[in-house]
């Protein structure tokens, strides 16, 4: 957006009012002490500017205060002629513009900086039109010199409201494109003095760790509307580029039930929280449990995220552990193997495995006495229970 000196303004109304030269230069006079009046004011009666007016930026607002002023009194001074508010001079438009983009700098909202304006206009019409009245302007006058100190007012805080709002849409497509960037060189892991600095670029203050979620792009504005606002954005995923990822900070302990609530139906797949310089273990986690298709939250299935880390080792594990049954009809060696299966999970206790079977006890026995004859003393060796364990699991 062009600032607001060169952008169309919407015709105003002109407004009669005629300063005699003893007028204007009474108001000239003053013009300083009523710039240090309304600052005073805006001081007192607005909290966001009470530290606000030291050092440069307070130098910056006065500055501004006083070409408004000075403008509004070289408006109202035209020469004899009918005072156009859309005519308004370039400089203090532009100086009215440019305050507002420093104050979205500095981190102040549209509400402060239109309720500063507020409280300028108030002070500012007092003193200007008992100055205007010692001057001799009469009574009808002042009427319309009133009517065009708010009308002033107007089109300077308008200028500055759009410079508020040009910074902030600026400011923030530029901050979402340095947090996308740190968002990439997590999941590159980059190297931790790296990341400290696209952190400090991006004004993102790290929390102590980043859970991943991976969203439906659908899914994604309604989710953001829930989370953490720190929250890290990236949509670049190799293969899933019908998801978006979230690093949300600090969803760790006690905080993660909040989290699943609010994702509770977005068909969203959540990582586990990690220290925030290795979000890409969390991102990873979640990726295979989405590929794997093992539900919203992560850490419900650990055990089946685990066997099917490396899916080519589990089934040569299985082959090798099975061996012993391979000459065995089919269907012999599947139900021992699911016998076996179950033996090792409930550690033996026959009773349990008969019940989860639906067999007898003694076909338990049964079995498990072909399995002694096919593996012998390996069903009393550790490293073997394990195996067996792993690959059955």
């Amino acid at each position: 957006m062009t600032n607001k000196s060169s952008r169309d303004v919407p015709a105003l109304s002109s407004y009669d009012v005629q300063l005699t030269p003893e007028i204007v230069a009474s108001i000239r006079e003053v013009l300083p002490q009523v710039g240090e009046d309304v600052v005073a004011a805006v001081i007192a009666e607005v909290p966001p500017y009470q530290d606000a007016l030291s050092g440069h930026m307070g130098e910056t607002i006065r500055t501004a205060v006083g070409v408004a002023l000075g403008g509004f009194l070289s408006l109202a001074s035209g020469a004899g002629l009918a005072a156009d508010v859309s005519a308004a001079t370039p400089p203090a438009l532009q100086g009215a513009y440019d305050l507002g983009r420093g104050e979205a700098r500095s981190g102040r909202t549209m509400e402060a900086l239109l309720a500063a304006y507020r409280i300028g206009a108030r002070v500012a019409w007092r003193q200007l039109a008992s100055k205007a009245v010692e001057g001799g302007m009469e009574p009808a006058m002042l009427v319309e010199f009133s009517a065009l100190v708010f009308a002033w007012i107007d089109e300077i805080s308008e200028a500055s409201a759009a410079g508020h709002a040009d910074e902030r849409a600026t400011t923030g497509r530029v901050q979402r494109q340095l947090r996308e960037r740190l968002a990439r060189r997590l999941l590159a892991e980059a190297a931790p003095e790296e990341l400290d600095d696209a952190a400090a670029r991006a004004e993102w203050t790290p929390p102590s760790t980043l859970t991943a979620v991976l969203v439906p792009n659908s899914q994604v504005g309604s989710i953001l509307a829930k989370v953490n606002q720190s929250t890290l954005e990236f949509d670049d995923l190799r293969d899933l580029d019908d998801h978006t990822l979230l690093l949300v900070p600090d969803a760790h302990g006690h905080r993660r039930r909040p989290l699943m609530k609010a994702l509770e139906g977005r068909r969203a797949v959540v990582g586990p929280a990690k220290p925030w310089r290795e979000a890409r273990v969390s991102y990873e986690r979640a990726r295979r449990a989405h590929v794997a298709g093992l539900g919203s939250d992560t850490e419900q299935h650990l055990v089946e995220l685990v066997l099917s880390a490396d899916a080519d080792a589990r089934e040569d594990l299985r082959a090798q552990v099975l061996a012993p049954l391979a000459e065995l009809r089919p269907a012999t060696a599947e139900k021992l193997t699911e016998t076996l299966r179950s033996w090792l999970l409930h550690q033996g206790r026959r009773d349990e495995v008969a019940a989860e079977l639906f067999i007898h006890p003694q076909t338990v026995r049964y079995r498990m006495g072909q399995l002694r004859d096919a593996y012998g003393d390996r069903l009393d060796d550790p490293a073997m229970l394990l195996a067996l364990t792993v690959a059955l699991g």
